[in-house]
């Protein structure tokens, strides 16, 4: 039999999700010049880019700026897109083995941690990955019921996350203008009372998550006040010790005690950063959130060392008309796919699947980003993260026998597809979906104007076709 990636027996690869990290993986595959191969991604929405286009925040233009490098890769002859394709609904695991030599789940991780209080699931309540995407257009928190009437919100987390939902709801509604931000949500946050945002971290100032510019742009919203309590970020010896090796947390600290010291607060709206605090009940009036019970917390020297929270029994309640939970995310299982549900990640070893309780190899699947290896990191990571497994599975390509030859046929897939009736999404019509957007926003002076429900974007495609 032939060698696989041959221009006789050319490898087929699907990826399952068009995120960076999936994205990344294509483009590090299309760079083994010495393999023949086509590229078949997959995506739940008629919509590429994952977290650049439904995660990353509308003020942040240039980050949202990777998307041009991603493009370039979709638009690779080698390369084809299969939107609005959802995996384990349209198409199932044993189909997809029957066309592809290789599978990458390039999933992410779309689920949020939940904090198990109280009051948790009060109305106006929410996990920040909903906030997020309602404010990004993301279809499924298109019509996220968010009540932004009262004067008071707290978020839970102090990471990168916590900041930008943070950010969102004191920035003046006049400089997301000019950005992407869903339309319905611009003119909700017009509309919104909010003038104090109360961010919650059960650590000290010293172990936060956030790095220094996100926390440096804070201090410089126009009509933003940042107040920290000089007394809630003093440190404890250990704490002292880490910061001398942590370059970010000395930067924090910087920037926390020079906040501090501003003791002047007449702007408007304010976010006032706290720090040794967990929220232990959410307190409702009328089933909708009305407080936050909050209990003050010390650091302790876990067994191994480490600096962790303990509660010191003191409580106070924090008056609040909304609460937004930022304390993590996680991969759900995939149909077909083995899972660790210790570390919520897609079950691998170097990005090659591994069943969980043998340690066999799953021959010829991988994952990449955070369904590889949970949801740390920035977007840049992925590049690393991706190219890695694909060099295990450029390493696997001499001793697979592959799919049968009589399926390699590039035009199979798409006629199952139409067999069941779905209603894919090309490249092309990517292209004709994008072009509508970014035309609509050059009239009103903004990079794009989102369609933001699968049918309003599928429309503008059969319209566009």
């Amino acid at each position: 039999m032939e060698r696989l990636a041959t221009t006789a027996r050319p490898l087929r690869v699907a990826i399952i999700g068009a995120g960076p990290a999936g994205l990344y993986a294509a483009e590090a595959l299309l760079k083994k010049r010495d393999l023949v191969l086509t590229i078949d991604i997959f995506n739940r929405f008629p919509t590429p880019f994952g977290l650049v286009r439904d995660g990353v925040a509308p003020d942040h233009q240039s980050i949202k700026g990777v998307a041009r490098v991603l493009d370039r890769t979709l638009a690779d002859p080698r390369v084809r897109f299969f939107g609005n394709v959802t995996y384990g609904v349209d198409v199932h695991h044993k189909e997809l083995k029957r066309f592809y030599d290789q599978i990458v789940y390039a999933v992410g991780a779309q689920a949020d941690r939940r904090m198990s209080i109280p009051g948790e699931d009060l109305h106006n309540s929410f996990p920040a990955i909903s906030f997020v995407g309602w404010y990004n257009g993301h279809p499924d928190y298109r019509d996220l019921p968010v009540d932004l009437s009262g004067e008071r919100a707290v978020v839970v987390g102090n990471g990168n996350v916590a900041m930008d939902v943070t950010r969102m709801l004191v920035v003046s509604p006049e400089a997301l203008q000019e950005t992407d931000i869903a339309s319905h949500a611009l003119e909700r946050l017009r509309e919104s009372r909010i003038r104090e945002v109360v961010v919650l971290g059960r650590r000290g100032a010293a172990q936060a998550s956030f790095t220094t510019p996100e926390l440096r742009e804070l201090g410089r919203l126009e009509g933003v006040d940042v107040v920290v309590d000089p007394q809630n970020i003093e440190l404890d010896p250990v704490s002292q010790a880490e910061v001398g090796e942590d370059r970010t947390a000395k930067a924090n600290l910087k920037y926390l005690r020079e906040y501090a010291l501003r003791t002047d607060h007449p702007a408007p709206r304010r976010i006032t950063l706290r720090f040794l605090a967990s929220p232990v009940e959410i307190i409702g009036t009328g089933g909708r959130v009305a407080a936050v019970k909050v209990e003050h917390n010390e650091l302790v020297v876990d067994s191994n060392g480490g600096l962790r929270s303990k509660g010191t029994g003191r409580l106070e309640a924090i008056e609040a008309g909304l609460v937004l939970r930022s304390i993590g995310y996680r991969t759900v299982p995939i149909e077909g796919v083995p899972f660790d549900h210790a570390t919520s990640t897609v079950n691998n070893i170097a990005g090659q699947v591994v069943h969980p309780n043998t340690g066999d190899i799953v021959p010829s699947e991988y994952v990449v980003g955070w369904a590889k290896r949970g949801p740390t990191g920035r977007i840049g990571n992925n590049k690393s993260d991706s190219a890695s497994t694909v060099e295990s599975m450029v390493s696997d390509i001499p001793t697979m026998r592959g799919i049968r030859d009589d399926h390699r046929d590039l035009s199979r897939i798409e006629a199952f597809l139409r067999r069941r009736g779905i209603d894919y999404a090309t490249y092309q019509d990517w292209r004709i979906l994008d072009n509508y957007e970014v035309t609509a926003g050059v009239r009103q002076g903004r990079p794009r104007i989102k369609r933001t429900t699968i049918p309003e974007m599928m429309e503008v495609i059969h319209q566009g076709r």
